[in-house]
């Protein structure tokens, strides 16, 4: 008798087709091969200028060159009186601002025909030459209690947070793209641990460093944004949703604990959000007279040149509450047209990312949108105190050299990415027509050929 009669059961066998298992290894050697070839494909050397580049999206640099024009405007209006009464000269602000702008957009134009790709040469050294410039800040003489800028006389003062961002930006734009088919789960041996490890562990102890020589400075509001980048690049890349969420909630209770022990300071401050016209003469007296400036705008508002609040009542004038100012003299229509050219700009750049011809150029554009995104959104968010006041400034409008030509920079990147989706574009409806009159040319040599099909 048989076991399966013996014991009343029956048999089960897993069946095992022949091959099986070899099949299976062929298919992992055929990955493995194919993720050589790419780490290869990307080791090559790249030119630094597009041979043959795309078309220039139009729109896109129209909405930048507005942005910037504007900006300019409403920051000569609302820094003449401060840069007269500081140092005797109205251009102080506004001068150099418009030659940071003209050379950025020329160097943005410049970007746009450098291949994005040739740049991933640059991640790693980009990266640790920034740390090392964020330790030689701390060393800087303070300027209003904080050290934040490389201040060499008789030369401009460099801000090293903003090129810290674009710093961040690249190196896990190229990460990303470098482990993609691990992150995604595609590579053998790849799971749910593979990509916690390599979408939040590696970002976060990359991040780490760079937030850590921040708060030394101190600068709370680049570490926010930087978070934010981190974050979106995070999310977009691949991270599975369970593991973001649970780092974004080790991220807050970093931020509480963080807010815990600087409690004097962090009082001070929700109090100030709480109660913005408490304590005009001192600590609420920024958000009170910004929420004032805004109030005395109206509908259309008193008209570019004429604001009150400039005049020495609204500290920042031409910095972070440059957007007080606009709201005072070009009133809401003004307001809601500015908030509209970026919202544009936000949306045309997730167009380009979604476009981009490879992961690396998508994450890229990713992150320089982003940065813009929540700059803005929390720039505008501080002037009307919907959040506390953190001192962030707004993009393309706020005085400030190294913010500007790193933000212009970016969107050079951002065109060469739309440029090299352009051409993409356009060889494969180039192929496409080919193919087309191939098959006419065929068809008139057999008209009846397809008809045997």
């Amino acid at each position: 008798m048989t076991d399966m009669a013996r014991h009343g059961g029956t048999a089960r066998q897993t069946y095992r087709a022949p091959g099986s298992q070899s099949a299976t290894r062929q298919r992992a050697e055929q990955m493995r091969r194919a993720a050589r070839q790419a780490r290869q494909a990307s080791r090559a050397p790249v030119r630094m200028f597009y041979k043959h580049p795309g078309k220039l999206n139009g729109a896109f640099l129209a909405n930048l060159i507005i942005l910037q024009v504007f900006g300019l405007i409403i920051l000569f209006s609302a820094s003449y009186a401060t840069s007269l009464n500081k140092f005797g000269n109205s251009y102080e602000y506004v001068g150099p601002q418009t030659l940071y702008a003209i050379v950025g957009l020329a160097a943005a134009l410049l970007i746009s025909r450098v291949d994005y790709h040739w740049l991933r040469r640059f991640a790693w050294p980009l990266y640790f030459v920034t740390l090392g410039l964020l330790v030689v800040v701390l060393f800087m003489p303070p300027i209003k209690g904080c050290r934040r800028w490389i201040n060499v006389s008789g030369l401009p003062t460099i801000q090293v947070s903003e090129i810290a961002k674009f710093a961040l930006i690249l190196l896990l734009a190229h990460l990303f793209a470098r482990y993609q088919k691990r992150i995604e789960g595609q590579f053998p041996g790849a799971g749910p641990m593979q990509n916690l490890k390599l979408s939040i562990l590696l970002p976060g102890v990359l991040l780490a460093p760079i937030l850590l020589l921040l708060l030394l400075e101190p600068h709370h509001s680049a570490m926010i944004l930087m978070c934010c980048i981190a974050a979106s690049i995070m999310l977009v890349g691949g991270a599975l949703l369970r593991w973001f969420f649970m780092a974004g909630g080790v991220a807050v209770t970093g931020i509480v604990l963080l807010l815990v022990t600087r409690g004097g300071y962090v009082a001070e401050r929700l109090q100030g959000w709480l109660h913005p016209f408490s304590d005009m003469q001192d600590s609420t007296r920024q958000t009170g007279q910004s929420l004032y400036t805004i109030g005395s705008g109206g509908l259309f508002g008193v008209g570019i040149g004429n604001s009150v609040q400039k005049h020495m009542w609204l500290p920042e004038a031409q910095n972070d509450f440059i957007f007080a100012i606009l709201c005072e003299e070009q009133g809401f229509v003004g307001a809601v047209i500015c908030i509209l050219l970026f919202l544009l700009l936000i949306v045309q750049g997730i167009v380009i990312a979604w476009n981009a011809p490879d992961r690396f150029g998508s994450l890229l554009v990713v992150g320089c949108i982003a940065q813009i995104s929540f700059q803005f959104l929390f720039n505008v968010a501080v002037v009307t105190n919907t959040i506390p006041n953190t001192g962030i400034s707004l993009p393309f409008f706020s005085s400030g050299g190294t913010s500007l030509l790193m933000l212009l920079g970016q969107m050079g990147v951002v065109m060469s990415v739309c440029r090299a989706g352009n051409r993409k574009k356009a060889d494969e409806k180039a192929a496409a027509e080919q193919e087309k009159q191939a098959q006419r040319a065929r068809e008139e040599e057999d008209p009846y050929a397809r008809f045997r099909r």
